[in-house]
């Protein structure tokens, strides 16, 4: 459908259900993976999967030394950082008359810092080659709110912001930079939900199901392409009409 053959991509969060998936659709297009994360052996499980073309890189993504050196390690690995998909975060739920400042600045800061030091440090890359994918995993919640989640849903919502700002300053160089929005997602974390919560989310959700990791990484895929390359600034929805946006 979409050919990356000869395009290197970094993908953070890779562990997770829907980060291993994003990097099997553009590893099955052609594209070498660098899989980064903080569980070794499930990237490694992966990796292996993916064979020859896939590549591990260690990282938390709470620590900023280590956040700046990964965009090099890649390089060195790959050659090049031709797409970038920022995919990890975290969440820390509570009231905010309850939240802590631990708990707010730790979202913030792989949620949205991390994200904005790789975004920043793949770009001198893609403007020497004139070509360049930016991907940002955003949420509905960063454009509804939620509850418990002042802390991610403001981290999602910046993540938007910046990459809008960010897709004007680099567009003439040939660099697209879009987010996508999922809304509930089936992955192992809302597998463990009751009943009763899932009927709950069900009557929020015209579609009547929830969404799955590869419905989220076919839209990765697309933006990751040649053929998207007239599309930046934008946020892709998608969320079974939960919020039409």
């Amino acid at each position: 459908m979409f050919d990356l053959h000869k395009k290197n991509v970094l993908i953070t969060g890779a562990s997770g259900g829907i980060g291993s998936v994003i990097a099997k659709t553009l590893n099955s297009a052609g594209a070498n993976v660098a899989l980064t994360g903080t569980r070794n052996e499930t990237l490694k499980e992966l990796a292996s999967e993916l064979g020859e073309n896939a590549h591990v890189l260690l990282c938390d993504l709470s620590d900023m030394a280590a956040v700046d050196a990964l965009p090099k390690q890649a390089v060195e690995i790959l050659g090049s950082v031709d797409i970038l998909v920022n995919n990890a975060g975290i969440t820390r739920d509570n009231l905010l008359m309850r939240m802590s400042d631990d708990e707010w600045q730790s979202v913030i800061d792989i949620n949205m810092t991390a994200t904005m030091k790789l975004c920043k440090s793949v770009l001198r890359g893609m403007m020497k080659a004139r070509w360049g994918r930016i991907i940002n995993i955003s949420s509905v919640v960063g454009a509804t709110g939620n509850p418990g989640q002042a802390n991610y849903a403001a981290s999602k919502a910046g993540m938007v912001g910046m990459s809008k700002s960010l897709a004007y300053e680099v567009a003439s160089r040939g660099i697209t930079v879009n987010a996508i929005a999922p809304g509930f997602i089936t992955t192992a974390m809302t597998e463990k939900l009751n009943d009763d919560q899932k009927a709950k989310i069900m009557e929020q959700i015209p579609a009547g199901r929830m969404g799955n990791a590869t419905e989220i990484a076919t839209a990765a895929l697309y933006l990751a392409s040649e053929e998207a390359g007239y599309i930046t600034g934008t946020t892709l929805h998608i969320n079974g009409g939960m919020a039409m946006l």
